[in-house]
């Protein structure tokens, strides 16, 4: 691994080098182990800790199959899927491992009593299959995180709707949190070459996903002049969603849930944000009773900011503490674009607000190849930036997972695997230098 590690840092570029590397017979990597999916067991919900749950293992290297790569990973990113696989909601991943693994002898292969986390990765190409032409090694890469096989027609107008369709790291094995990763070749994307390894490794997923929950077809289709309100605005997808929002030539309306997270939505660029917590909002009177009387006052002050306007779009992600509030907010005719459900999955909502005002509820869940390409080229070209906050080395894995857990992060937290230390791996240091105030703004100490 260290001679994989020293020509990768050394910038060796001869795919006939990288080719003859020798690939080790076994790799670091972080886990959840099938024997322990019971530990959490009778334990709420708010008090399962990803910490007890995480190893880091050493790990028998996959063989490279058909269509795959096998890329040595630099650094990658935690995304809340990650959470949920670390505490085993809303059931264990190795459902989904098992499930895969009956589908045939290639797939097999991810059915194993540990599961290799991640979802995101930035790093250099080592092996491709059989079949692969459009990657060779030596290249430096990203991943977006869709396996699908399309082997049957449902998925070629749409590769999200493919019934054998898996969020790789998640539903699959060999994910990112690891020195090596085992994709397929179609989730390779060119590393932007004006970012660090730690910066290109944590946009792939979010950035994707809110490509296809705001921009494309296939979401909601913003378009200029809208007003879009975006929970979570200085988080993960919602730090994406802001800049998507300014970007597209939308108004967006930033919900944040601490005078902290506020004065980073308005550095970002936003003019009209909601510190919740602050405000005093909370949707529900108890457990059962959603507070309709507080869905009124949240719509108000939405139309205090926005000179009268309702939301055209409603970016939801945190699911059932924020969505019937969503659904009564949301403009006659407008669009609640869903994914996630990071505080629950059972929403509730009055449908006469949904029905009787003509509003649409549409379900988006990652992206597909062609919107992960686009999303991955507005930022190599510098129109959306990483929003990495801070960066953690492979074993302290856990302890970052437990803070996007406790929503104690902005932005996204990324991994070190491979890369030493931060701020390696950067190529274009011209296109740097004129985007470096936004490709660090979400790093403690940034001042506009």
């Amino acid at each position: 691994m260290n001679e994989i590690r020293d020509a990768v840092l050394g910038g060796v570029s001869d795919p006939a080098c990288f080719a003859a590397l020798p690939v080790p017979e076994s790799y670091a990597a972080v886990t959840v182990h099938a024997d322990e999916s019971d530990m959490f067991d009778g334990t709420p919900s708010a008090d399962k800790d990803p910490r007890k749950s995480l190893h880091l293992d050493e790990v028998p290297t996959p063989e490279v199959g058909p269509g795959e790569a096998l890329v040595a990973v630099m650094a990658s990113a935690v995304n809340y899927n990650t959470v949920w696989s670390a505490i085993f909601e809303p059931v264990p991943t190795f459902a989904f491992l098992r499930r895969y693994g009956r589908r045939d002898p290639l797939a097999r292969r991810h059915d194993r009593p540990y599961h290799v986390l991640g979802s995101d990765l930035s790093g250099v190409v080592l092996r491709v299959g059989p079949g692969v032409s459009a990657w060779k090694p030596g290249d430096r890469v990203v991943a977006h995180c869709l396996s699908v096989e399309l082997e049957r027609p449902e998925g070629h107008d749409d590769t999200m709707l493919d019934p054998e369709q898996r969020i790789w790291g998640f539903e699959t094995n060999f994910g990112g949190l690891a020195e090596l990763a085992l994709v397929k070749a179609n989730q390779l994307m060119p590393m932007p070459a004006h970012l660090t390894w730690e910066e290109a490794a944590c946009s792939g997923l979010v950035n994707s996903t809110v490509y296809r929950q705001l921009v494309s077809r296939n979401g909601a289709a913003m378009k200029q002049g809208d007003t879009v309100l975006i929970w979570g605005a200085s988080g993960g997808l919602g730090s994406y969603a802001t800049q998507y929002a300014l970007r597209g030539g939308a108004t967006p309306v930033c919900v944040v849930s601490s005078p902290e997270k506020a004065e980073l939505a308005r550095r970002a660029g936003a003019e009209l944000v909601i510190d919740r917590v602050a405000e005093g909002f909370a949707f529900w009177k108890d457990e059962h009773t959603p507070d309709v009387a507080e869905w009124r006052r949240f719509g108000g002050r939405i139309r205090e900011l926005t000179g009268g306007d309702d939301p055209d779009i409603v970016f939801e992600h945190p699911g059932r503490d924020t969505f019937g509030a969503s659904v009564f907010v949301a403009r006659r005719g407008g669009t609640i674009v869903t994914c996630a459900s990071t505080s629950g999955f059972q929403h509730s909502f009055d449908n006469r607000y949904l029905w009787m005002h003509l509003k649409r509820i549409v379900g988006t869940h990652f992206a597909n190849y062609h919107e992960a390409w686009q999303a991955n080229r507005l930022v190599a070209r510098g129109h959306i930036h990483p929003t990495l906050s801070r960066s953690y080395h492979l074993e302290q894995t856990a302890d970052a997972v437990h803070d996007v857990r406790r929503n104690a992060h902005q932005g996204k937290v990324g991994v070190l695997c491979l890369a030493p230390q931060e701020g390696l791996g950067v190529r274009d240091h011209e296109t740097r230098r004129r985007h470096a105030r936004a490709i660090s703004l979400y790093r403690p100490g940034t001042t506009s």
